[in-house]
């Protein structure tokens, strides 16, 4: 299966951290790219994992995704994105 997915990378201090919200799994690494892998890794075992205990799908519903066609399609997807500033007084 395969499964389509946002995946937003941030630098804090020295460490680059990878999520993907749909999902709501993050990791880390010391570079951009390492970060990105780790995430591919952790999400792979992690629906592996699911999918071996039956909560797979379940797991899938919750996060947005519906099934069609015997795959699963996110019903969220990113349109945009800015940055901005907000007074505080």
């Amino acid at each position: 299966m395969q499964l389509r997915t946002t995946i937003e990378t941030w630098q804090k201090g020295p460490w680059f951290i990878a999520k993907c919200p749909e999902l709501d799994f993050v990791s880390q690494g010391e570079t951009a790219e390492e970060a990105k892998r780790n995430l591919l890794e952790v999400i792979q075992i992690q629906l592996e994992e699911m999918a071996t205990l039956g909560t797979l799908d379940d797991y899938l519903l919750e996060c947005g995704y519906i099934r069609e066609k015997g795959s699963f399609t996110s019903q969220s997807e990113m349109v945009s994105f800015e940055r901005s500033a907000v007074q505080v007084q």
